[in-house]
């Protein structure tokens, strides 16, 4: 059996949580998620804790076990205490700023790239430090939009400048060698 699929989770509370067949719908205090899940795995609620089973041994229906549970942790998370990814913006002139509630990132490019948040993720940027929060209650979702603002100016090898996640180590490689050295 899964040792990450026969983990019970535990409902917080302000937590509400309907089964409706393999239909899940959660809400809470930061959102609302709903998601459809295989058939395969079963799902059932007591005293406050799901908990999930497997008809088989089947290889596919061992690998959604733990998925199945691992996914439905994280919008049980979500929607309670919500998400957060932190990328840093490092090189001279660079910067975010927010425009409303929209990001312009001023990554050496002639104009400010502008990233627009889709319906439930926010930003917000901290001009000493140079940081970028990206804020939301579906994990998939603000990691998603973390990895297309990292996109926009990926961390370069030479110098380092680029946006990075908060503690990404970036592989420096050596310049060019000397002049006159041969």
């Amino acid at each position: 059996m899964s040792r990450i699929g026969r983990l019970p989770i535990v409902i917080p509370n302000g937590v509400q949580v309907n089964l409706n067949g393999s239909n899940v719908s959660v809400k809470g205090p930061k959102g609302e998620m709903k998601r459809e899940f295989s058939n395969s795995i079963g799902i059932s609620m007591e005293n406050n804790q799901l908990s999930f089973t497997r008809n088989s041994e089947n290889p596919a229906e061992r690998a959604l076990h733990g998925t199945t549970r691992a996914v439905l942790a994280n919008m049980i998370h979500g929607v309670s205490k919500g998400f957060q990814v932190v990328l840093e913006v490092e090189g001279v002139g660079y910067r975010a700023e927010m425009e409303g509630k929209n990001l312009a990132l001023y990554v050496g490019y002639s104009h400010p790239v502008k990233v627009e948040p889709p319906a439930g993720v926010s930003f917000e940027t901290d001009a000493k430090t140079r940081q970028i929060k990206v804020l939301g209650f579906d994990k998939e979702l603000v990691g998603q939009i973390a990895a297309n603002i990292r996109k926009v100016r990926p961390p370069e090898p030479y110098h380092g400048k680029g946006i990075r996640y908060q503690g990404e180590r970036v592989r420096r490689k050596a310049g060019k060698a000397g002049k006159g050295a041969k």
